[in-house]
């Protein structure tokens, strides 16, 4: 830091063993939620929703039902099936979401290129197709063994369409790949109902200003105790089915 002339140092997202060490040296330690889906060897979604409670079982089918009946198309696209037409759709759908949401599109139209030409087979793009027209995308990234979900955007809206584009098409797609998880990132406890359950995220930072550090110390362990609260409440509502 001080040969950088930098005010602080971050790590984000590691490994709990390597977050517990780094606290050991002096970093302030961060936790956060994310929702993810685990694959319990599930054979297909029939088997995944079989391990879920009746009522939550039933609600997925309702809504990938209603989904199904809507006249939409959906194709979940990797490696040379996605083309420039689909990536210009999805480079639409994420400007418009980052537009209606007051955000900054962050990344322009070279960046999916990019990620087409270089990362094609690493890429899960779900294009959502009303008479063969795109109407709504899901951008995902294939890891070893995750499916990691990133951006997803529409420019028509359909009862039920984002949970079906980003969450069961995902599940769908990892089932069928032998892939052990499912991250959805953070926010919406609306994930749960659907199957992806809280696991703990870990960060660390350190900061040169002492006074700054003490500060920022001393709400991080307030704030760990809150999202250590948090998740086990989370939990208490998981949709999967109790044994015994």
């Amino acid at each position: 830091m001080k040969r950088l002339g930098v005010s602080s140092a971050h790590v984000n997202f590691l490994p709990r063993a390597q977050w517990e060490r780094l606290g050991e040296v002096g970093f302030l330690q961060r936790t956060g939620l994310q929702y993810h889906w685990s694959n319990r060897g599930y054979v297909d979604f029939d088997g995944f929703l079989s391990a879920l409670s009746s009522r939550k079982r039933k609600a997925i089918r309702k809504e990938r039902r209603e989904v199904a009946e809507s006249g939409l198309t959906i194709r979940r696209l990797t490696g040379k099936a996605i083309e420039d037409r689909h990536w210009d759709a999805f480079f639409h759908f994420y400007t418009d979401t980052s537009d209606r949401k007051w955000g900054s599109p962050y990344l322009n139209r070279r960046f999916f290129a990019l990620l087409g030409e270089r990362l094609a087979e690493r890429v899960l793009l779900v294009v959502v197709e009303r008479d063969g027209t795109p109407v709504a995308g899901a951008l995902n990234l294939i890891g070893d063994d995750a499916l990691y979900g990133r951006n997803w955007g529409c420019v028509e809206e359909y009862r039920f369409l984002h949970f079906e584009a980003c969450y069961y098409q995902a599940i769908e797609f990892a089932i069928e790949r032998g892939l052990a998880t499912v991250e959805a990132g953070a926010q919406g406890p609306h994930k749960l109902q659907r199957g992806y359950l809280p696991v703990e995220t870990y960060s660390a930072h350190l900061i040169a200003d002492p006074r700054l550090s003490d500060a920022v110390g001393d709400f991080l362990v307030r704030e760990r105790r809150q999202v250590g609260m948090e998740k086990q409440m989370l939990e208490a509502e998981s949709p999967f089915r109790q044994e015994g």
